[in-house]
């Protein structure tokens, strides 16, 4: 199975000497030899400031969205290569509160991810359902949906240079969290369902993570499972001892 990957999302958090406070610690933390890969994706004028902090070092740095437009007369927006200039690796695209808040669409997800994938970035796609939707059993319909509606029509190469983070929305900031069992079913289904738009060995490579109030006390029976190759961590991140403790296992 793939190299785990942890990474936190900061959302709307910090300022830029909190944020550079942050970053050094975990830089501090994470020396020498890790088992996962680890990447911090901070509010998008806090992100040179936490480059320059992690400079040399293994963690890479991630945008929480972007606009699938290059340029242009776009107020307000922040494009792929301009994550990319200011040193991102990684960004965040189609995440719940997105969804929620901002009128995020399957269609557009599919935009930003490609335009992401151009600009050499590796984008963690966000899929999950909302309570409404599991307790009426449709799970795998919304999930499906997501998953072919932002995926589908990627080449093998693309897909591989992709993570998908599961994110039962339900799940978000509330201390709820999936089950390992749940989790597993759900990431499961996804890698089936990648697997439908590619084939099996392709479906094998793609980093799946779980997003959801994850925590150091959690975290461990969500890695056991074989599905789940990493976590999108929210509040958790925010502090860099849980942090840390999640990364480590």
């Amino acid at each position: 199975m793939p190299r785990p990957l942890i990474a936190g999302n900061w959302k709307l958090n910090m300022l830029r000497s909190g944020a550079t406070e942050l970053a050094t610690a975990l830089r501090k933390g994470l020396e020498g030899e890790s088992k996962a890969d680890v990447v911090v994706c901070p509010p998008f004028i806090a992100i040179p400031a936490v480059v320059e902090a992690l400079r040399g070092s293994a963690i890479g740095v991630g945008g929480q969205d972007l606009y699938w437009q290059d340029s242009g007369a776009f107020t307000g927006e922040v494009s792929a290569p301009m994550l990319a200039d200011a040193g991102c690796r990684w960004v965040i695209v189609g995440h719940s509160e997105r969804r929620q808040y901002f009128g995020e669409t399957d269609e557009t997800v599919a935009k930003k991810l490609r335009a992401a994938q151009k600009a050499g970035l590796t984008p963690i796609v966000c899929v999950g359902e909302r309570l409404e939707e599991r307790e009426k059993g449709v799970t795998k319909d919304v999930v499906g949906r997501q998953v072919d509606g932002a995926l589908g029509g990627l080449s093998k190469d693309e897909l591989k240079k992709l993570a998908v983070a599961y994110e039962p929305v339900w799940a978000i900031g509330t201390g709820k969290v999936a089950t390992p069992e749940q989790a597993q079913e759900v990431h499961a289904f996804i890698r089936w369902r990648l697997a439908g738009l590619s084939d099996e060995a392709t479906a094998r490579e793609v980093r799946l993570l779980y997003g959801g109030s994850v925590t150091p006390e959690n975290v461990r029976g969500l890695m056991e499972k074989p599905d789940v190759n990493g976590a999108l961590v929210g509040g958790a991140s925010l502090k860099a001892e849980s942090f840390l403790k999640i990364v480590r296992g």
